[in-house]
C-alpha cells in the first residue's frame, strides 16, 4: 500500500489507562508547511513511494537476520528558557541507555512478553551513541543547550535555532512542550523534502527515566526513534489528518496495515489489554509502536524494515551508520577525545560534617583525574565519583584537572561550596537587606533569574530581596536559606515578613512559599503558600510594565506559624518562589521569633525613627505626623527589657544605661500602624 506521511506525533496519554490527553496542533504545522510549498504533499508522496521500493529490493536481498549493528550519532539540542525542560546530562545519558536497551532486546521485561510474540521479539541491532565530534570537527558532550522562547509549543521551529547535518547526526530536541505531544519525529519521506525539519522532538517529561521523566515514560523516545527509521503506528498510519490519518482504537482500522507482515491488524490500543483481538488475531499490544504504554518489543519484521531504511538514500539514513561518519562523528568507538573538564554535585549548601556527592561529568575518555577541594576531606582525590565532607563553615571553591593521552582540562568554581554556620542566630533574628552582606544564602537554579537585593524597592527602607520574574516565561524556581536560627529557648515562635507581588495577568499563579527544616535540608516541611491569583498579589489589577512598589500600601504582611517541634537550636527557613509568567516579587523584613516579640505589622508609613544609633546612654524616639501608643524592647533572646503600653505622644526618651552592649529590637506602635527596628547599644 501506497501512502503519504507527514509528521508521526505520539500523544502524552499516559499509564495503562488513558487519563492525560494532550491537544495536537500538528494539523496546523501541516497547513503551514503546505502554504508555503504547494507542491510538499507531491513531493512527499513520491520520496515515500522511493522508500517503499527500496524496503522491497531489501527485502528480496535480505531474507535473512543481518547479523550487522547499525551504529547511529545522535545530539541532543536541549532547548530551553531556564525551566525544567534545562534538564541534566544525567537524563540525558538515561534516555539513549534505555533507548539502547530497548532497541538491543537487553531489557528484563521481555520476559513478560506474551508468549504468541516472544518468538518475533527482536534485537534490532541498532546502537545509538552521543556524538564526540560536532559538525566543525570540534570536541563535543553531543548535547548543546540554547535558550529560546520557542522551547514553547516546541513544534518544527526549534530546528531553525540549530541543526547539525541530518545525514550525519540523529538530532533530537528536548524542550518545555512538544505541539502539546510527548514527543514528535519527522518521517524519511518527509524529511526527504524538508531536511531542515529532520529529527525528533521530545517534551522534556518524557525522556528517560530520572529527573523530569519516570520509569514508564522510558519507552517515548523509542516510539518516535522508530518512525525516525519508517515505522508506522502498530494499527498503521499516524494521526496527522487526510495523511493516512488513522487515530488510535479507531473501529476503521483493522482494514490498514503497518506494512509489516508479523504485526497483525489492530485498531491500536490506550491500555494494557494483553487479551486483545480487535481485528481477530491477537493485538501485540507490547508493541513499542502503540499507545499502550506498556511496550516491550520490536518485531522481526519491524526490524527488517527498519534495516531496509538505513540502507535506502531517502532522507540520508544510508549515511548515518557508515564508517567514514562514524568517524567524522567521533562515535566510531575507536577514539576518544578529550575538550572538556566538568563536574556537579547532589548538593550545594550544607551544614558542618555533612557530606557531599561530586560527579566529573568531563568528556571523554578520561585516564586520570585530580580533585582539589578546598576545606573538605574527600574519600578520593582520583575516582570519577567521590564524597566529600566539610567541617568548617565558610564557601568553598572546587576545582578538577583531567588528562588524556598527556592533554590537560581544569575547572576552578568559585564559592561552589557553602557550609553553614554551626552557631546559629539569637531566637529574635531580622533581616532588612540593608547591608551588602545579607545573611541569606541564595540556591543556584542555573539561570540568570536569582533571588537578589534590589535598592529600587523596600518596605520603609531602601533595599529588599527580589526576583525579577517580569522577564521570565517558563516556570522557574527561586530559593534561598536564612542563616540557622536558634529557637531552643522559645515556648512558641513565627516566621513574619513583607512582601510584594503584583501579576501581569490575571491568570498568573505565581508561588511563594515558605519551609522549614530541623535536618539541615535534608527534608523540609511547607509552612506557607501565597499564589498570585489571591493572596500573594498586593495589588489589584494586573501590572504590565515591570512592577515595583510605589509605597507603603503594595506591601502586605503575613506569617508562617510553627509548632513546638520547630524550636530547635539550628532551624533552617528557606524561602521558595515558583515563576508562572506574573510581575516581580519582593520581601522584606524577614523576622523570627516569639510572636510576642515581632512586630506583626501590615503596610504602614515609617512614621517614628529612633535615634541616635548606635545609642550609649539615651535614645530618642520621635513622630512628628503620629501619635506613639506603645513601645517594647527586646533582647537577641527576645527577652522584653522594656515596654511602656500607655503612651500618646510624639516624642519620647528611653534611658539606656542600664543596657548592655549589642543589639536590641524595637517594635514601636503608632496610631497609624507598627514600626520595627534594630538598635545597637555601643557604651
Amino acid at each position: 500500500m501506497k501512502v503519504s506521511i507527514i509528521t508521526f506525533l505520539l500523544f502524552a496519554s499516559f499509564s495503562y489507562a488513558q487519563t492525560e490527553k494532550f491537544p495536537c496542533i500538528s494539523d496546523e504545522v501541516r497547513a503551514s508547511s503546505f502554504q508555503k510549498d504547494s507542491d510538499y504533499k507531491q513531493k512527499v508522496a513520491i520520496a515515500q513511494e522511493q522508500l517503499e521500493l527500496d524496503t522491497k529490493a531489501f527485502y528480496k536481498a535480505n531474507s535473512s537476520k543481518s547479523g550487522a549493528t547499525y551504529v547511529i550519532p545522535v545530539v541532543f539540542h536541549i532547548i530551553h528558557n531556564y525551566g525544567a525542560e534545562n534538564i541534566s546530562d544525567a537524563q540525558v545519558y538515561d534516555a539513549l541507555k534505555q533507548v539502547n536497551i530497548q532497541f538491543r532486546k537487553l531489557n528484563a521485561d521481555t520476559n513478560e512478553i506474551v508468549s504468541p510474540f516472544k518468538s518475533i521479539a527482536a534485537d534490532c541491532e541498532i546502537e545509538f551513541r552521543l556524538a564526540q565530534l560536532d559538525p566543525d570537527g570540534n570536541c563535543t558532550s553531543g548535547i548543546t543547550r540554547t535558550v529560546s522562547s520557542l522551547t514553547k509549543p516546541g513544534v518544527h521551529d526549534v530546528k531553525s535555532l540549530i541543526h547539525w547535518p541530518p545525514n550525519k547526526y540523529l538530532n533530537v530536541y528536548v524542550c518545555a512542550e512538544a505541539a502539546g505531544l510527548a514527543g514528535h519525529s519527522m518521517m524519511p519521506a518527509e524529511a526527504d523534502v524538508k531536511p531542515e525539519w529532520d529529527g525528533i522532538v521530545m517534551q522534556h517529561a518524557y525522556l528517560g527515566t530520572i529527573g523530569t521523566s519516570e520509569y514508564f515514560r522510558r519507552t517515548v523516545l523509542t516510539h518516535e526513534i522508530g518512525h525516525f527509521l519508517n515505522l508506522y503506528h502498530i494499527w498503521g498510519g499516524n494521526n496527522v489528518p487526510d495523511y493516512y490519518y488513522l487515530p488510535v482504537a479507531d473501529p476503521g482500522n483493522c482494514a490498514f496495515d503497518d506494512e509489516v507482515a508479523d504485526t497483525p491488524n489492530t485498531l491500536g490500543w490506550q491500555s494494557c489489554n494483553l487479551n486483545g483481538t480487535t481485528c481477530g488475531d491477537l493485538d501485540n499490544v507490547q508493541n513499542y509502536m502503540d499507545y499502550a504504554y506498556c511496550g516491550r518489543m520490536f518485531t522481526e519484521g519491524q526490524k527488517a524494515r527498519m534495516h531496509a531504511c538505513l540502507n535506502s538514500s531517502v532522507a540520508n539514513r544510508n549515511n548515518l551508520w557508515q564508517p567514514a561518519n562514524l568517524i567524522a562523528t567521533g562515535t566510531d568507538d575507536g577514539t576518544y577525545y578529550l575538550c572538556n573538564a566538568k563536574f556537579e554535585s547532589d548538593k550545594r549548601v550544607v551544614c558542618v560534617g555533612d557530606s557531599i556527592q561530586f560527579y566529573d561529568l568531563s568528556y571523554h575518555g578520561i585516564e586520570t583525574r585530580t580533585w582539589d577541594f578546598f576545606g573538605g576531606t574527600a574519600t578520593s582525590l582520583s575516582d570519577s565519583s567521590t564524597k566529600v565532607v566539610y567541617s568548617t563553615p565558610g564557601k568553598y571553591d572546587v576545582h578538577l584537572k583531567v588528562i588524556r593521552a598527556g592533554i590537560e582540562k581544569e575547572i576552578t568554581l568559585s564559592d561552589y561550596i557553602t557550609v553553614l554556620p554551626e552557631n546559629s542566630a539569637p531566637s529574635f533574628y531580622i533581616e532588612r537587606f540593608e547591608n551588602t552582606t545579607n545573611n541569606c544564602v541564595v540556591l543556584e537554579n542555573n539561570t540568570p533569574y536569582n533571588w537578589s537585593v534590589t535598592n529600587s524597592a523596600g518596605f520603609n527602607s531602601n533595599h529588599s530581596f527580589y526576583v525579577n520574574n517580569y522577564i521570565i516565561e517558563s516556570p522557574i524556581v527561586s530559593e534561598f536559606y536564612l542563616l540557622p536560627v536558634d529557637l531552643s529557648n522559645l515556648s512558641s515562635a513565627v516566621i513574619s515578613f513583607d512582601f510584594a507581588y503584583a501579576q501581569k495577568a490575571s491568570n498568573n499563579i505565581d508561588l511563594l512559599q515558605v519551609y522549614v527544616s530541623k535536618d539541615c535540608g535534608k527534608t523540609w516541611e511547607q509552612r506557607k503558600t501565597l499564589s498570585g491569583a489571591s493572596s500573594l498579589k498586593t495589588v489589584n489589577s494586573p501590572v504590565v510594565n515591570p512592577f515595583f512598589p510605589s509605597d507603603a500600601t503594595e506591601w502586605k504582611n503575613t506569617q508562617a506559624t510553627l509548632n513546638t517541634s520547630h524550636l530547635v537550636d539550628h532551624l533552617l527557613v528557606k524561602f521558595k518562589f515558583t515563576s508562572s509568567g506574573g510581575n516581580n516579587v519582593f520581601v522584606d523584613n524577614i523576622q523570627v521569633g516569639d510572636p510576642n516579640a515581632l512586630a506583626i505589622s501590615q503596610a504602614t508609613v515609617n512614621s517614628a525613627i529612633v535615634f541616635p544609633n548606635p545609642a550609649k546612654e539615651q535614645i530618642n524616639i520621635e513622630a512628628e505626623d503620629d501619635k506613639i501608643v506603645a513601645v517594647r524592647l527586646f533582647n537577641t533572646s527576645g527577652k522584653l527589657v522594656f515596654e511602656n503600653n500607655d503612651l500618646h505622644a510624639n516624642s519620647l526618651q528611653i534611658d539606656t544605661k542600664q543596657l548592655t552592649n549589642g543589639a536590641y529590637f524595637i517594635k514601636i506602635v503608632t496610631q497609624k500602624g507598627v514600626v520595627n527596628q534594630t538598635l545597637v547599644i555601643a557604651k
